[in-house]
């Protein structure tokens, strides 16, 4: 498991993975309060979870302690894709 952390968007990726190719996450299921995304691979098998919002969900130590990614590099749900002030996620 890695975590990766965008302050400037207050996003984090929590990989249950080694990496996610692109194209590999094929289903992406939001939280029903707008929090997170589930992405699952074809076959079913959870591959991370996107938190929106990260400072206020998850522990402080987690996130000082995740790699911090670019935009390039973000996670698959995450492309395209920002929050809003309450950190729910908005359309592309």
């Amino acid at each position: 498991m890695r975590v990766a952390y965008d302050a400037s968007a207050d996003m984090a990726y929590i990989y249950l993975t080694d990496g996610i190719a692109s194209g590999e996450a094929v289903r992406h299921v939001a939280a029903e309060d707008g929090t997170a995304v589930l992405d699952y691979d074809s076959e079913g098998r959870l591959l991370g979870i996107e938190v929106f919002g990260a400072a206020r969900r998850l522990p402080r130590s987690l996130l000082e302690a995740a790699g911090s990614t670019a935009p390039a590099s973000a996670p698959p749900a995450a492309r395209g894709r920002g929050v809003d002030d309450d950190g729910r996620p908005t359309a592309p």
